[in-house]
């Protein structure tokens, strides 16, 4: 028996050896195979575009799942998981929230934190910079906004079921991206980049929406200290402060302010984004410069076959230009980098696991698909989106406004508002404001949302997919 695990232990330390061998190229770089991806090179808008795919690949996991939690035997208990009271204690201040509670007041302000952070990038530098390319997308999402908004109302203009009029105005940024996304080699990117301004502008409507129509009370004194925070960030900014430390302990003392007036808390998340600095501390020529002094450096501290982790020299200058690459972004990129991998892999899917949980009755689902509630955001995400985007674009590009993104065709615009009729994390989101208090409506519009999101999403892809064909 010991002979045979000696030999075993042989044959296992050649094999090391012998990939060991293989993966150390002469240059003095060890890749394990998962690593080579990282060599790739790609752009911020290429790298947003990629985690909004696999973000709307795990959203509808994590839909599906919630589905299944909320109709099989686990019912009760995620149920009672999901209204847990969960509570912070510091002496005499408390503060308890259910759990559904904290993610859609709590984790939620992080998602309107990157939100806001890709809506100012955007309006600096991006589609929405240049006011002929911004023209179209804004006009777009003003009309996918307006008429789904009509059409709910229409259905039901009066009752309680008349306050879920802001439900199908919102546009799924995540799983509209990832179906667009899907047909990345058959469409233009300009295309997808007018679908990620489109939808930012959107966001920027749903959130304006949620602060002024879906608050119920104010307390005046919080209001009046999340109005002072917000004016101390914009201090912070003018006053050239980078670090990043000081903006977020004053963002979270924003929210709290915010939660305590009675203004939805998710808005201190769009305003701590605004006040994000979009300047770097270096400007490129110097950073260069500097670089290259810390490299030569590099060079003469480097001792051959002595460890980085012996070389006090060495790890000070590797350090050095960890700052120094810190420093010539603008904190509004490092943010924006750093926050989108957590709120699209974490923060989306959990608000999904936690809302998307509808009890399905399949003997009165006929019933459900048409009630009032129901069909109004389904009427309003599927053909409103339609009618309001493809219309107004249409009325901007006629008046000689705007301008096609580059190699795009207007019947692709129409196919890309079939694919922003897909509402589902911020409908569902507005839906929980506006029917909180009736269980019975917040279930229709679910129900709507979900409809119509497949629905929106299989006909855009399909759309899109003969379009393009056609066009290549």
């Amino acid at each position: 028996m010991l002979h045979c695990v000696l030999i075993n232990e042989v044959i296992v330390i050649r094999w090391l050896n012998d990939v060991n061998k293989k993966s150390k190229p002469k240059t003095g770089i060890y890749h394990a195979p998962w690593e080579k991806s990282f060599d790739k090179i790609l752009t911020p808008f290429e790298e947003f575009i990629h985690r909004q795919t696999t973000s709307g690949l795990l959203l509808m996991g994590t839909a599906v799942l919630a589905l299944v939690l909320a109709n099989g035997p686990l019912a009760s208990a995620y149920e009672h998981l999901v209204h847990t009271p969960i509570g912070l204690a510091i002496g005499g201040w408390t503060l308890e929230m259910t759990l559904h509670h904290w993610i859609n007041d709590g984790l939620m302000a992080l998602f309107f934190f990157v939100v806001g952070l890709e809506l100012k990038r955007e309006m600096l530098v991006g589609e929405l910079a240049n006011p002929r390319h911004a023209t179209l997308p804004i006009a777009a999402a003003v009309g996918g906004m307006v008429v789904p908004a009509l059409i709910y109302y229409a259905i039901n203009p009066d009752g309680d079921a008349a306050l879920g009029w802001g439900i199908p105005m919102a546009t799924d940024i995540a799983f509209a991206i990832g179906a667009l996304a899907l047909l990345a080699s058959r469409v233009p990117k300009a295309l997808i980049t007018f679908l990620v301004a489109l939808a930012i502008v959107d966001d920027l409507g749903a959130v304006m929406v949620i602060a002024v129509f879906y608050t119920d009370t104010i307390a005046l004194v919080p209001l009046a200290a999340a109005g002072a925070l917000f004016a101390l960030l914009l201090l912070f900014n003018q006053i050239g402060i980078r670090k990043t430390l000081p903006y977020f302990v004053v963002a979270v003392l924003l929210w709290y302010a915010f939660l305590q007036s009675g203004v939805h808390a998710t808005l201190a998340g769009i305003l701590g984004a605004l006040s994000v600095p979009a300047t770097p501390k270096y400007n490129p020529e110097r950073f260069s410069k500097h670089i290259r002094e810390l490299m030569h450096r590099f060079d003469a501290s480097h001792q051959p076959g002595k460890s980085i982790m012996t070389n006090d020299a060495l790890r000070a200058v590797v350090q050095t230009l960890e700052n120094g690459v810190h420093s010539v972004e603008a904190p509004l990129q490092r943010l924006e980098h750093i926050w989108h991998m957590p709120v699209a892999y974490l923060v989306i899917p959990i608000f999904a696991l936690a809302n998307a949980g509808i009890p399905l009755a399949f003997d009165s689902l006929g019933e459900a698909l048409t009630h009032p509630v129901t069909l109004g955001v389904s009427l309003g995400l599927v053909l409103g989106k339609f009618i309001g985007i493809t219309g107004a674009s249409w009325l901007v590009l006629k008046l000689g406004v705007a301008e096609l993104p580059k190699d795009t065709r207007f019947t692709q615009i129409a196919g890309v508002s079939l694919l922003a009729g897909i509402g589902f994390t911020m409908s569902i989101f507005v839906a929980q404001l506006g029917f909180g208090g009736r269980e019975d409506l917040l279930l229709m519009a679910k129900t709507g949302i979900l409809a119509a999101s497949l629905l929106a999403g299989i006909t855009g892809f399909i759309w899109l997919y003969l379009v393009s064909k056609l066009s290549r």
